[in-house]
């Protein structure tokens, strides 16, 4: 049953926040989204602490079967969120969440009690919900003054909250004996908690102040006929900007959902902190390197700014790389130094690209449905990667296919970002 705060306590919270010193709001605003995000993860990736050896399904390992159904169901997800996510009223935001990861614990109990190979079909169903709560939790932050501080903060539980559900699922598997059917279902139930704590303080956030609209422009929901004209405006520099971040997409799918078996191959299989020690460390090397980005003023600059941070991520996924095959660094610093390259790439585009696009390019509407366009596509690649890897039968290890996928990764994506850095400017020099 859901408790509904009176509307006097409600306006009296937000009332607070809203006349509170700015970094009292960044920090109440950003640690509230950041806990509920990272809840959201509780729901998600557990499952990928689990092997699940000897079973097979349509000739693929079963382990494969249920990263893709669960990508598969996150990728639709995120297509239908183009248009949910532009359109859905702020008032609606904090129920939806809730509604959404109630839908996907469902799924883990069925996911649990239906026998393999039978219940694959739960974790399409458990990703399909969750695929929308991220436009939900940055609807929240975004056309503020400080959204960059907020949206750093909010990016780094996306690192370390992957961490963190495959710890807590190691936990539940080595030390509670729990069965690796059940545990995606019991790591939820860890989560339930602190998700509608945090979800209700968020839901406390006042709405942008006149000086951040003036700021960053107005921030609305998007109609059909708003989405057609904005495409048609900007479509084309989008392209490169999106089939980058495809890149980054499946880079870090990978590197969340296998980096288990990576870490086998390399020597820690039996280390069940390895997974959040590690996310530790790159969540805080990211939010060190962005946590500024809000000190920059002028919003075309920033935006422009955001390319420069992108292919320093690709350079250095690349650099570690090669030191590490060079015997120059452990496996455990190449991987953070590799993965700190990988989100110092992929963060970006989750708050500050859009966020900035908006405002330098002066358009109302919400990031929601950018970064929408943009994971939806990048869940298709994805999905599309995982089922070439598994029907081309090459022989490889994980260290090599992460190796040649950073290698393949900066080459293109160097180019990408360069490219649609100079679509993007010569729209602006148009516009002026």
């Amino acid at each position: 049953m859901q408790t509904i705060p009176l509307p006097g306590k409600d306006i009296t919270m937000k009332s607070k926040l809203k006349n509170s010193p700015s970094w009292v709001f960044v920090l109440y605003v950003s640690l509230s989204a950041f806990v509920v995000y990272s809840c959201m993860y509780g729901f998600r990736k557990p499952f990928t602490a689990a092997t699940f050896r000897g079973y097979h399904l349509f000739g693929i390992s079963y382990k494969v079967v249920l990263v893709i159904s669960q990508v598969f169901g996150y990728m639709l997800g995120k297509f239908y969120g183009i248009r949910f996510i532009a359109s859905l009223q702020p008032a609606k935001r904090a129920v939806t969440i809730i509604k959404l990861i109630a839908t996907a614990w469902v799924s883990l109990f069925l996911f649990a009690i239906v026998p393999a190979p039978y219940n694959f079909i739960f974790l399409f169903i458990n990703g399909f919900p969750l695929a929308m709560v991220w436009g939900l939790v940055f609807g929240f932050l975004e056309g503020r003054k400080v959204t960059e501080i907020m949206g750093a903060v909010l990016a780094t539980s996306f690192i370390f909250a992957s961490g963190l559900a495959k710890t807590a699922g190691k936990w539940l598997m080595i030390d509670l004996k729990i069965s690796e059917w059940w545990m995606p279902f019991a790591a939820g139930t860890l989560f339930i908690i602190p998700l509608l704590i945090s979800t209700w303080l968020l839901n406390q956030t006042p709405p942008p102040t006149p000086e951040d609209v003036a700021a960053r422009t107005i921030r609305k929901p998007m109609d059909k006929a708003e989405r057609k004209v904005f495409i048609s405006r900007f479509g084309v520099a989008l392209i490169p900007v999106i089939i980058a971040y495809v890149m980054l997409t499946i880079l870090r799918d990978f590197s969340e959902d296998f980096s288990n078996e990576l870490w086998i191959e390399t020597g820690y299989q039996n280390n069940a902190g390895i997974f959040a020690q590690t996310s530790t460390i790159i969540s805080l090397i990211v939010l060190a390197a962005i946590g500024g980005f809000f000190l920059i003023k002028n919003n075309y600059r920033a935006f422009q700014l955001n390319n420069v941070i992108v292919i320093f991520g690709f350079l250095l996924a690349a650099l570690s790389t090669t030191l590490f095959h060079l015997h120059l660094i452990s496996p455990v610093i190449w991987i953070i130094m590799a993965a700190s390259g990988l989100y110092l790439g992929y963060v970006p585009y989750n708050c500050f690209y859009f966020e900035r696009m908006l405002a330098a390019y002066k358009v109302p509407g919400n990031v929601g449905f950018l970064i929408y366009i943009a994971d939806a596509f990048g869940y298709l690649g994805t999905v599309t990667v995982l089922l070439v890897k598994e029907f081309i039968s090459i022989k490889y290890s994980w260290v090599d296919f992460f190796t040649w996928m950073f290698y393949i990764a900066a080459a293109l994506g160097i180019v990408l970002v360069l490219w649609g850095s100079a679509l993007f400017a010569k729209i602006y020099k148009n516009n002026n």
